[in-house]
């Protein structure tokens, strides 16, 4: 009986030690699962450090190898820089044992031999090529050359001017194509008939009477590049330089072909020879026998046509009027009444006129004498004068304006020739 009392004694403290350790067990296990998601927290942000960081490495490496680019792109640029310079010379002849006899840029002649990475296909006498500066031997081939003037001269490739833009000049336009553009779209039909067509057209005729606008329209019509250079340009300071642009011009006329080479004002260098008594003088004539050269050296049926303008055909040289080279010369003459109306209802086709206002009376109002260039004048001073009084619509009034002000400035202008040459 006492040893059973004392065991129920002991039950109790034994249940509160189980007890004890039963919380002391749930203590340590939230413990642990906090510790845990501790950790996984730390190792969360650790991995995002680490991708971060991956990230930047990535970019860096990025960077550097663009810099390495970059930087070897600066010395090879350094290296280019610091090689010596190269001297232009101008291939000879080429000897059959694979050396080269050209002449430099600074006078002399030499034999010299040839880079194995030239091709000797290439150097062909007057080609232009690269030397050593210390050994003068080939190193490279360079395109051919060509004055800034040249590459300066306008090219179109396809005018936007159409014989719609043309007025008052029926008979002009049909020798014009007759001569220029038969030949280069149907050069068949002069091979039936038997015959060679023009090779050179000469216009003539008082300024402003649309010399220019048919020589562009015929382009856009045959699809040609239209080169326009200005004769006077070809007239140069030093020895042979007038010349060498001829040749030039007419090579550049030959690659971008078919196209149609406009010479204006071709008198500057085309007058009549006499004796020479200043180097100026020689120098032009030496540009005329150049241009009489090249124009001797086309086909008549290639794609390449020759058209000048002047306002002075009295003043050429035989050569260039002879039979091959200008061939047809085509007169551009003043617009008759006619050919006035045609030439304002071309300018006025886009205004706002008002009612009365017809091309005839146009015409007659403008007068004999007027040409192309006076009419377009006459319709932007009549607008002009329109915007002035702040309407849109232009009135008779304002054409009689425009006409007072600029054929009266002509025929002052005209008065005033006529009183200076009653003096001369």
């Amino acid at each position: 009986m006492v040893g059973e009392a004392f065991v129920g004694d002991l039950m109790p403290e034994e249940t509160e030690v189980e007890t004890v350790a039963e919380v002391e067990g749930e203590e340590y296990s939230r413990f642990l699962e906090d510790k845990v998601r501790a950790l996984e927290e730390r190792f969360g942000q650790l991995r995002e450090q680490k991708r971060r960081l991956e990230n930047q490495y990535r970019i860096t490496e990025i960077d550097n190898q663009r810099l390495s680019r970059e930087l070897k792109q600066v010395r090879a640029e350094i290296e280019k820089l610091r090689t010596p310079p190269l001297i232009v010379g101008y291939v000879k002849d080429a000897l059959a044992d694979g050396r080269v006899v050209l002449k430099s840029s600074t006078g002399p002649h030499f034999v010299v031999h040839a880079a194995e990475s030239v091709d000797r296909k290439q150097l062909v006498p007057g080609s232009r090529v690269a030397l050593n500066q210390q050994t003068l031997s080939v190193v490279a081939i360079l395109p051919p050359s060509m004055d800034p003037l040249v590459y300066g001269a306008e090219i179109v490739e396809r005018p936007d001017v159409g014989y719609d833009a043309i007025g008052g000049m029926a008979d002009p336009v049909r020798e014009i194509r007759e001569a220029v553009e038969l030949p280069m779209k149907n050069p068949e039909v002069f091979a039936k008939v038997g015959i060679e067509p023009p090779k050179g057209v000469l216009l003539h005729g008082p300024p402003g009477t649309g010399k220019t606008l048919l020589a562009k329209a015929v382009a856009r019509e045959t699809n040609a590049t239209f080169i326009h250079i200005v004769a006077s340009e070809l007239v140069q300071k030093y020895i042979g330089e007038g010349a060498r642009l001829v040749r030039e011009i007419f090579q550049l006329a030959r690659e971008k072909a078919p196209s149609i080479l406009f010479i204006d004002e071709l008198d500057a260098v085309g007058a009549s020879r006499y004796e020479a008594s200043t180097s100026g003088d020689r120098e032009v004539q030496r540009t005329l026998m150049q241009l009489l050269a090249e124009m001797d050296g086309f086909s008549a049926r290639g794609d390449v046509k020759i058209i000048a303008a002047t306002n002075r055909p009295d003043m050429l040289d035989s050569a260039l009027l002879r039979p091959g080279r200008f061939d047809r010369l085509i007169e551009v003459p003043l617009p008759n009444l006619v050919g006035r109306a045609e030439i304002f209802k071309i300018h006025a086709r886009k205004m706002q006129l008002a009612e009365g206002v017809d091309a005839t009376r146009l015409a007659a109002l403008a007068g004999h004498g007027a040409t192309g260039a006076d009419i377009k004048a006459i319709c932007t001073e009549a607008g002009m004068f329109a915007i002035r009084e702040g309407r849109d619509v232009v009135r008779w009034g304002d054409f009689e304006r425009a006409v007072e002000k600029v054929r009266g400035a002509a025929m002052k202008e005209s008065q005033k020739v006529v009183k200076d040459a009653a003096f001369a």
